[in-house]
């Protein structure tokens, strides 16, 4: 089933997917996502945030469901597995019950989250920010892409109504359980030499903007020393977070920079660039963003998740049944941001099953699973779903 997907958004020189939100790729893959849904008769509804749902059985306030799934958009130059990996084998998995003869005694379902890696509007988990209520319609609809369109513009050239977004209280209250399976991002199952984990709990983490303002000039004609150089506050900003970053024992990424004018033989005028911390407790991650703040011209913060625990007796009941005849499933924690935190912080019982990664590479090209480790997540998930249908 990754098969007949792998080829959308796929950039033929790196072998990267550029998936955007709302994106051309991204409206054929919500396509593939009913089709999916169509062929094992399952009933799909689009949310009012854009989030699809694939019904076994129907869900209501007094009979939530079991639900998995993930996402399908990507990071831009990511790989095949970060998200897909999860809809595939949520797919996988339904099928793999229904051979069993599993009759589920209450409704399950597949989701497939709208723009969860924020590559487009820079906010993560747009669409169960959105569907928590965590993210206001209001912001998101103003947030703007790099050509400068809304997301009221993009929803309503899709064919949406913008004005649909905001808390669907009904839509949750039909999600009894989430489990997400998704390919580790690390090496961790590859140390504990595993194919299948459960995560314990998500760090807390953010995104800011930096902005750096200065004056634009001539490359060639204007001295050194009458410039205000932007790029100068930026790049020892660069360098501080880095240190700043190993003193206290978290990560700190600047992986987007936009430059003001942008011509080559030009001073610019603004540097802006975005900051991405992480660590496994909040004051951490605070500190440095607080340390590195003075440096710029202004710093807003685009998005923020504090630390998420999962449930524990949720994860602990899917450890054993993952792991299959070799003891439980090692419980590992993880620095990287999913749709299954955002709903856990909302009250929604939710757990999460990774599938090995070799390479520990993701948000890349390089990003793998191997297909028997996948086909043991799948395996697992099928077991866990089974379990909690029960």
């Amino acid at each position: 089933m990754l098969e007949p997907i792998a080829h959308i958004g796929r950039d033929p020189g790196t072998g990267g997917y550029l998936r955007d939100a709302w994106s051309n790729a991204d409206l054929e893959l919500r396509e593939w996502f009913a089709g999916e849904a169509a062929r094992r008769g399952l009933d799909l509804r689009e949310d009012r945030n854009g989030n699809l749902w694939a019904w076994w059985g129907a869900p209501s306030p007094d009979r939530p469901g079991v639900v998995t799934g993930s996402h399908l958009d990507s990071v831009r130059q990511g790989g095949a597995y970060d998200g897909p990996l999860g809809v595939v084998s949520a797919f996988a998995a339904v099928d793999a019950l229904r051979r069993r003869g599993v009759e589920p005694s209450v409704p399950v379902g597949i989701a497939c989250f709208t723009d969860e890696e924020g590559a487009r509007f820079g906010v993560p988990c747009m669409g169960s920010r959105l569907l928590t209520g965590v993210l206001a319609a209001e912001r998101a609809l103003g947030l703007t892409d790099d050509e400068g369109d809304t997301l009221a513009d993009v929803l309503g050239k899709a064919g949406r109504d913008p004005y649909a977004l905001g808390r669907d209280d009904e839509t949750l209250a039909a999600v009894g359980t989430f489990v997400e399976l998704h390919v580790e991002q690390g090496r961790g199952l590859v140390t504990e030499g595993r194919p299948v984990g459960v995560a314990s709990a998500i760090w807390p983490h953010g995104r800011w903007r930096f902005d750096f303002r200065g004056r634009a000039d001539h490359a060639g004609t204007t001295r050194l020393a009458d410039r205000d150089d932007p790029m100068l506050p930026f790049a020892r900003m660069v360098l501080s977070a880095r240190e700043q970053a190993e003193r206290l024992g978290v990560v700190a990424t600047v992986g987007k920079v936009r430059v003001t004018p942008g011509n080559a033989n030009a001073v610019p005028g603004l540097v802006s660039a975005w900051l991405d911390a992480r660590g496994p407790g909040e004051d951490g991650v605070r500190e440095l963003v607080a340390a590195l703040a003075p440096a710029a011209s202004d710093v807003r913060e685009e998005s923020w998740t504090p630390e998420v625990g999962f449930d524990a007796a949720l994860r602990d009941r899917l450890a054993r049944v993952a792991g299959g005849g070799d003891g439980p499933a090692p419980i590992l924690p993880t620095g990287a941001g999913h749709d299954a935190g955002i709903l856990a912080a909302a009250g929604v019982p939710s757990a999460m099953v990774f599938v090995r990664n070799p390479t520990g590479v993701s948000h890349a090209p390089d990003e793998h699973a191997e297909r028997a480790d996948c086909e043991a997540g799948v395996a697992a998930l099928a077991d866990v779903l089974e379990d909690l249908c029960r």
